[in-house]
């Protein structure tokens, strides 16, 4: 018997496959840039989903039918989801600096102004704006689900993670939509790398946080949830308000005041 209640996790290969996934899919997608050669990034996309999949499934099996997560296992779960949003604030914050350091102060090369010269920025009240809504949207769906899991109403928590599911969906369509219309490219200037930078990380956000609530609704569907322990449920709907969070200051600073 253990005479703490920390949970020591077993060995695993997981956080390995996932870094030598990741190492894949960024060696591949330099290919893919530069010799349009898709292999090797399909190849690393796949070992990282097969990876995501079997370490998901060991967790889930640890933490509801092996009951390893006590309180103190949640709480420290808790602790280091904090640690890993303030590294993603600073992460996006290293986009904002340069966002800033290049629109107060235009230098020569673009023209000394802000857009650059030959720069079309995008309508903020267009596409940019109907995303805020749904992304605002998806934020009071999710709040919406955390009441209903807090007082065991399963059928309301299932309707709103459906609706924050979909309109997570439907925002990275629309961004998608946005970024083959757009006027200008990665390579135009700093105001096109500092955009699609920025735009771009936050849009893999939205996708990784639909991935993370739709494997949270199935577990709900699966009665793996209760209104004393949802610990991932409860870790899911705050990294969705922090991507929210950060939605709100790129609109505000990249396609309004910045355009």
């Amino acid at each position: 018997m253990n005479n703490h209640p920390f949970h020591l996790v077993d060995k695993s290969p997981w956080p390995l496959m996932s870094s030598v996934g990741l190492m894949t899919l960024t060696s591949g997608t330099i290919m893919w840039f530069n010799k349009l050669n898709w292999t090797l990034m399909i190849t690393g996309l796949i070992i990282i989903l097969l990876t995501m999949f079997q370490w998901w499934r060991d967790i889930i099996r640890e933490s509801t039918f092996q009951g390893m997560h006590t309180k103190k296992v949640m709480q420290s779960m808790k602790w280091g989801m904090i640690m890993f949003i303030m590294s993603e604030v600073m992460f996006f914050s290293s986009f904002f600096w340069a966002f800033f350091h290049s629109s107060l102060s235009p230098s020569m090369e673009i023209g000394l102004q802000w857009p650059p010269l030959g720069i079309k920025t995008f309508n903020p009240m267009n596409i940019p704006m109907l995303n805020t809504m749904i992304l605002l949207s998806s934020g009071v769906s999710m709040t919406w689900a955390h009441n209903s899991i807090l007082n065991n109403n399963y059928t309301q928590t299932m309707k709103s993670m459906m609706i924050t599911t979909i309109l997570g969906l439907y925002f990275s369509l629309l961004q998608l939509y946005e970024y083959m219309e757009s006027p200008f490219s990665i390579a135009d200037s700093i105001y096109g790398s500092t955009f699609f930078m920025g735009t771009g990380f936050h849009g893999i956000h939205v996708i990784i946080g639909t991935t993370f609530i739709i494997i949270i609704m199935i577990r709900v569907k699966n009665l793996h949830m209760s209104n004393m322990h949802h610990i991932g449920f409860e870790l899911s709907a705050w990294y969705w308000h922090f991507v929210d969070v950060v939605w709100l200051f790129l609109y505000i600073t990249m396609y309004w005041w910045g355009s």
